[in-house]
């Protein structure tokens, strides 16, 4: 049972590796086998097909990559009796740009989502539905109360996106954004994009952000 089990996460792993390098269609499963220092039986008997085997990395690393922020933000925002926007906001932005994830499970997981933004397949939807739409419900619930009577839920949910946006962009672009502004991308530049999301986003959403920076 361990040696099959042992061959299941080494064939997910590699998998993954792939999948985030070169997108779905661009990898075959003798590379996957390969990687995986095993034969295409294996990832037949484990997986029943490359799609299948697609659709397990998502379902078993990034949902739960995914949870681990959206769990990290919670619990930060559970530790404020009244969070204002900002704090909501920067903690946010903390949980995306600066933890629980490790930078090499980061690279993978913005690889992997952005391939599937740009060809969605039935991973997107899945994605969608356990991890975008109740975290977006979550900050929708967490926000709304601050934001100015006018601002319609649609609206609302369109702000939540142009957050999410700019943190993409500050996760996925490093090298060019390194190159930009002279700067390493350290601990302490990543503090300073928190901050700078945290502004940006509260004018963008047009209230006061004077309290719970």
């Amino acid at each position: 049972m361990k040696d099959n089990n042992d061959t299941k996460n080494r064939i997910l792993e590699e998998a993954e590796i792939l999948f985030a390098e070169k997108g779905f269609n661009a990898v075959s499963i003798r590379e996957v086998t390969a990687a995986a220092r095993c034969n295409t039986g294996a990832v037949n008997y484990h997986f029943q097909s490359k799609k299948k085997l697609y659709m397990e990395v998502f379902r078993s690393r990034w949902i739960p990559r995914e949870l681990k922020m959206y769990e990290h933000l919670k619990e930060t925002l559970a530790k404020v009796e009244s969070p204002s926007p900002a704090t909501v906001i920067k903690a946010v932005a903390e949980a995306y740009l600066e933890g629980p994830l490790s930078e090499e499970e980061l690279r993978r997981h913005r690889q992997l989502i952005i391939r599937e933004i740009n060809n969605p397949t039935e991973a997107f939807e899945m994605v969608a539905d356990q991890t975008l739409r109740p975290l977006f419900a979550y900050l929708q619930g967490r926000l709304h109360p601050y934001l100015p009577g006018h601002l319609d839920d649609e609206s609302l949910t369109l702000d939540i996106m142009s957050i999410f946006g700019v943190l993409l962009y500050f996760t996925y672009s490093r090298p060019m954004i390194s190159r930009v502004t002279g700067r390493k991308y350290d601990p302490e530049f990543k503090a300073r994009l928190v901050n700078q999301v945290v502004r940006f986003s509260l004018e963008g959403l047009g209230v006061d952000g004077k309290e719970g920076k």
